[in-house]
């Protein structure tokens, strides 16, 4: 059986933290919590690398990127516990260059508060790499990093447009080139990369809109992506990932649930959660955005820099 450590964040009903520091701070006890469970996948590391969900710089409280502040307590954790490099990685792609997104979410202060590298993969020496996906080798261009660390791939709890579940093994994809087809290549470059765990990012997650989940958790990126898959709904053979690296044999998956966080409630709220309609921002949306940044000092995400 596979299982997933989850834990409860300190919820804040008073409204989102702009400050870093101390969002930082508060998740740092459930954020060890989760990792702790973990501690042998990471024993022996020289070097550490986490993986953070950073497709686009989307405010953070959208819940369709992972939260600096969850990159930060992983950060802070390994800074404690492991004798091991750290880096924080992302790659630039023809949308947006990684040192963009990496200013505006903030993991370029993280890198420097805990002296870890902030690598753009898109720029690291690769390797070509070959692994077994849906009954074929499937072809990958591997960044080195991801080969000579062990990954935490920390993805934010969020669906796809398509509907599954963002996940893991999908954050991973995106780090790597194929010209293979998307699932494949999750597949693929899960199997290439062997990531030591998953930290997923509950804290806000993305239903049909953001939700305060609150929670964290971890495990191994097959377990943590079809506990993730079920919060909205969908069976682990439903979505072609999910079952491709978490075989039959594998399961059931077991959550380790100490806090007692509602999972049932959870899915009500996520369940058949889709991201909005791709197009322009309503100028609404737009103005609003810009009168809550001039109230709370927030920066206005590049999106609705129109």
């Amino acid at each position: 059986m596979n299982a997933v450590r989850l834990a409860a964040t300190d919820g804040d009903d008073r409204g989102w933290r702009p400050d870093l520091e101390d969002r930082t701070a508060r998740l740092e006890s459930a954020v060890g919590a989760v990792l702790d469970a973990r501690r042998s996948r990471l024993a022996g590391a020289e070097r550490v690398a986490i993986a953070p969900d950073g497709h686009y710089p989307f405010h953070p409280s959208t819940g369709v990127v992972t939260d600096p502040a969850v990159v930060g307590a992983i950060a802070a954790w390994v800074d404690r516990e492991l004798d091991a490099d750290l880096a924080v990685v992302g790659r630039s792609d023809d949308r947006i260059a990684f040192d963009r997104t990496a200013s505006y979410l903030e993991y370029d202060r993280l890198a420097d508060r805990f002296d870890a590298a902030l690598i753009d993969l898109a720029d690291a020496p690769k390797r070509n790499e070959y692994r077994a996906a849906g009954g074929r080798s499937v072809a990958l261009t591997v960044p080195e990093p991801l080969l000579d660390s062990r990954v935490i791939a920390a993805p934010t709890l969020r669906p796809t447009a398509g509907g599954e579940v963002a996940g893991a093994a999908r954050t991973l994809a995106r780090l790597v080139r194929s010209t293979a087809a998307p699932t494949r290549v999750a597949v693929a470059a899960t199997r290439a990369i062997e990531p030591a765990l998953a930290v997923l990012d509950g804290t806000i997650a993305y239903g049909d809109g953001p939700v305060a989940a609150n929670a964290v958790l971890s495990g191994s990126v097959p377990a943590v992506d079809a506990v993730a898959a079920s919060l909205f709904g969908r069976d682990v053979d439903d979505d072609t990932v999910c079952s491709a690296l978490l075989p039959e044999s594998a399961r059931p998956v077991g959550v380790e649930n100490p806090d007692g966080i509602d999972l049932d409630a959870l899915e009500e709220r996520l369940s058949g959660g889709r991201l909005p309609p791709a197009g322009d921002t309503h100028p609404v949306v737009s103005n609003a955005y810009r009168l809550y940044a001039a109230a709370s000092g927030d920066a206005v995400p590049p999106q609705l820099e129109r």
